[in-house]
């Protein structure tokens, strides 16, 4: 017969301690605080859980009033993933601006500010920031997440973004170990495969992952990818070459150091719960050295917490998943919650001073324009801008508002606008040149601003503005994906990013207001 160490009760309670589910609505369900009392030690907040940074607030109150070191988690980026002003769009330019500004100073800023926020609402861990290297250009999920593609870069503005959370009392997340940025396929769909050498991984993916350890960051979130050079059949989340093995190991054996908290990333994503099933996958992932399951993006009810916290106590004692590997975690998750509760909170926020203005300032210095050849003239009335939609991926989500077309419509009234999406410029009979006659006819004689995201890796979109800028040579464009096409058209803005304050910026330049850099 196995004795267990611990006793059972134990084992349950750190079976708990090692989740981090989320919940549906915008209070907290009795379930999750009776679960809180029972030994869950992290909470997840998504954008269904917040209305206003005051109802946030008055949750994460009613979290910490039932266990003092909960750790409460969200996903905010700033820039295309914001789940504080989902409904709005960010007050904050993402990675790919601050990349390109490249101002250490003003990415720590910015970080600090955003952190304000997020503490002054009790939240205590960012699943942020981003360290992947964008070196694939066609990448569907990382783009304008990344700082940039080259890893030394990425690793200065990481650093700084570390500092800058965790200097207002959040702790950092830097993500997505060992490095999502040479991947052509989204995780959230199915196991992306990166083919590189270890060399290779050593000089670029892992160059931004050793500055974040080295500023200190308090946690690392694991990538769901298959490095073959570095384990041939599991991905990162669930590999011990990985997560104990190279992350966890020393400097002076070729590993990274840290010490801190590794969380993976949600196991609902296809790359993990397709092939493993979440229960399985959790359980490996802790086994492999991971301390925190991050679930609740999709699952987010009781049941998921239970069948996880189940399947991880059948997993020690069927001997798959040891004891003490599990108490590990467990204790892990314990010491971020003590320090997230002497360092975080909304105390942590008083002491540093507002900068309401930060995330404008840095998406005007994040423009990039390129006039054509004649002098660009603002225009003297309303316009129409014509946006073209791709599909948002899951991490960006469908339900952030984006474009410049909301500030253009305040600043010239009678400004209209349309969406047009790939099923628009492939549509029988005609496709584009029909969509591009729709464009032209709601416009009438108004200035046509085209607005893109990525246009080099849909066609559809590049094939409808190469029509509409023959048709009409005056048109404005604003790229707010990767700028990785070439500027065209009359007035070129890119943005780097869509989040709201870059909208605004453009805008400021489009109208002839604030010029960018």
């Amino acid at each position: 017969m196995t004795t267990f160490a611990r006793g059972s009760a134990t084992l349950t309670r750190d079976a708990l301690a090692v989740l981090q589910p989320g919940f549906a609505g915008t209070t907290a369900p009795d379930w999750l605080l009776r679960r809180l009392g029972e030994g869950l030690g992290s909470v997840g907040i998504f954008g269904r859980n917040v209305v206003s940074s005051e109802q946030l607030a008055a949750l994460t109150a009613q979290l910490r009033a039932e266990r003092d070191d909960v750790i409460v988690a969200i996903d905010e980026e700033g820039g295309d993933v914001t789940r504080m002003e989902v409904r709005t769009g960010s007050s904050f330019p993402g990675n790919l601006a601050l990349g390109a500004v490249d101002d250490t100073a003003l990415t720590e800023a910015v970080a600090r500010e955003l952190g304000r926020r997020l503490a002054e609402c009790g939240v205590n861990l960012d699943w942020a920031p981003s360290a992947d290297v964008n070196s694939n250009p066609d990448n569907p999920v990382i783009g304008v997440r990344a700082f940039g593609a080259d890893p030394g870069l990425v690793a200065r503005h990481t650093a700084a973004y570390v500092r800058g959370l965790q200097g207002a009392g959040v702790a950092a997340c830097t993500k997505h170990f060992p490095g999502h940025g040479d991947t052509a396929i989204d995780s959230h769909h199915a196991l992306p495969r990166i083919d590189a050498d270890l060399d290779t991984l050593a000089a670029r993916e892992l160059v931004p992952f050793r500055a974040a350890v080295a500023a200190g960051t308090k946690a690392v979130m694991s990538a769901h990818i298959l490095l073959p050079a570095l384990d041939p059949t599991l991905p990162a989340t669930l590999s011990p070459a990985a997560l104990h093995g190279l992350l966890r190991a020393p400097a002076t054996e070729g590993g990274l150091g840290f010490e801190g908290l590794i969380v993976t990333d949600g196991m609902e994503m296809r790359a993990i719960s397709a092939a493993y099933g979440i229960e399985r996958g959790s359980a490996l992932a802790i086994a492999a050295g991971a301390d925190a399951i991050c679930v609740g993006g999709g699952l987010c009810d009781e049941d998921t917490v239970l069948r996880l916290r189940d399947a991880l106590v059948a997993a020690v004692r069927a001997g798959e998943l040891p004891e003490e590997r599990l108490a590990d975690a467990a204790a892990r998750v314990r010491a971020l919650g003590d320090w997230a509760r002497d360092a975080g909170g909304p105390g942590a926020a008083q002491g540093i001073a507002p900068a309401p203005e930060a995330g404008l300032r840095a998406a005007r210095r994040a423009l990039r324009i390129t006039r054509g050849e004649r002098p660009y003239e603002p225009p003297a009335g309303p316009v129409f801008v014509a946006a073209f939609t791709p599909v948002a991926n899951i991490a960006v989500g469908d339900e952030t508002p984006w474009g410049v077309a909301a500030e253009l419509a305040r600043l010239l009234p009678g400004t209209g606008t349309a969406t047009y999406g790939r099923q628009d410029a492939e549509a029988e009979p005609e496709g584009a040149p029909a969509l591009i006659a729709n464009v032209l006819g709601e416009a009438a004689d108004r200035r046509i601003v085209a607005v893109v995201r990525d246009v080099h890796r849909h066609p559809w979109m590049a094939g409808a503005l190469d029509t509409l800028l023959a048709a009409r040579p005056d048109t404005v464009v604003v790229e707010m994906g990767v700028p990785q096409a070439p500027p065209t058209g009359a007035l070129h803005i890119a943005t780097h990013g869509a989040a709201r304050v870059c909208g605004v910026a453009a805008a400021e330049v489009i109208t002839g207001g604030v010029a960018g850099r």
